[in-house]
């Protein structure tokens, strides 16, 4: 039996119930995806379920305000996913929804993964995009890597051509091995329970517990951090957007020692108004005097 069509069998008896996977909707997927990039599942399925009743198309997200659309995404973070998705939505608005992963990646906002996710959920091309969960499991099965990096997609690419059936349900593979991720091809897998562990070119060195666990699955990312701030500056930004957003207004003074307790207002200053600065120019907040509005 091949390997894709085992994985099947058993994504049709342990796969997740999750809401994006009832529809071919390339909106409603689209948004799904934008959602659960650095966002737990359980979380998204909140959000999913709202937003898709407050902006059910392309149209009605494309005509929404940037007031309307942050206090939708409150609660998410990252807040430059939503105004990448109103951005998209509004090209879609006016010029009609892409046929091809290429086309899809040719929006701003839209990588390799996301173009991919949508070509074939939303409309069943036998294409297989790759993140870290994907990348994890092929990397272990068809690689033989306990742990794959960025480096592996392009192997993983070509021998997906080989592992992704030409007919039937090849458009729930990506799925299934998303669940088997999550569920049993963890960081530290549960080979005995794997519905390919006699395929995995891993499992025997995982089941022989010679395999040295990293403490990082990724490298560290060096986002920008103000002299000795215990966050980097994107937590601030966020905190600032969150007051600004639940009050009518607030003056630029005045908010300072709401995102930080250890605010100075002589060495941390600058600082803050560089990044209330970042936010009007991104298009979330502006400057009336010297008061802030979404």
């Amino acid at each position: 039996m091949k390997i894709a069509t085992k994985l099947l069998r058993w994504y049709r008896v342990h796969g997740r119930d999750l809401p994006w996977r009832h529809t071919r909707n390339p909106y409603h997927i689209l948004v799904s995806e934008m959602m659960l990039q650095q966002t737990q599942v359980e979380r998204v399925k909140l959000f999913y379920r709202r937003w898709i009743r407050q902006f059910p198309t392309w149209k009605h997200l494309a005509q929404a305000s940037t007031q309307e659309i942050i206090h939708a995404w409150a609660g998410l973070g990252y807040n430059r996913r939503v105004l990448a998705l109103r951005d998209i939505a509004q090209k879609i608005s006016q010029h009609g929804v892409p046929r091809t992963q290429e086309e899809w990646m040719a929006l701003k906002g839209i990588g390799p993964y996301t173009a991919g996710a949508v070509s074939v959920f939303a409309q069943k091309k036998r294409v297989l995009p790759i993140d870290t969960n994907i990348r994890r499991v092929l990397g272990r099965v068809l690689l033989g890597k306990p742990f794959s990096d960025l480096q592996d997609d392009k192997k993983i690419q070509k021998l997906s051509e080989d592992f992704l059936p030409h007919r039937g349900a090849y458009y729930d593979v990506p799925q299934a091995l998303f669940d088997l991720a999550t569920m049993t091809c963890t960081k530290v897998p549960d080979c005995t329970r794997c519905p390919l562990r006699e395929q995995c070119k891993s499992s025997k060195l995982f089941l022989s517990g010679t395999v040295k666990i990293p403490k990082r699955m990724t490298k560290a990312s060096k986002e920008r951090r103000h002299r000795n701030k215990p966050y980097p500056d994107r937590i601030y930004r966020g905190r600032i957007l969150k007051i600004v957003r639940e009050k009518t207004k607030i003056s630029i003074e005045a908010i300072g020692p709401l995102i930080d307790k250890t605010y100075n207002h002589h060495l941390d200053q600058v600082w803050m108004k560089s990044m209330i600065q970042r936010l009007s120019q991104e298009g979330f907040i502006k400057q009336k005097g010297n008061n802030l509005f979404l």
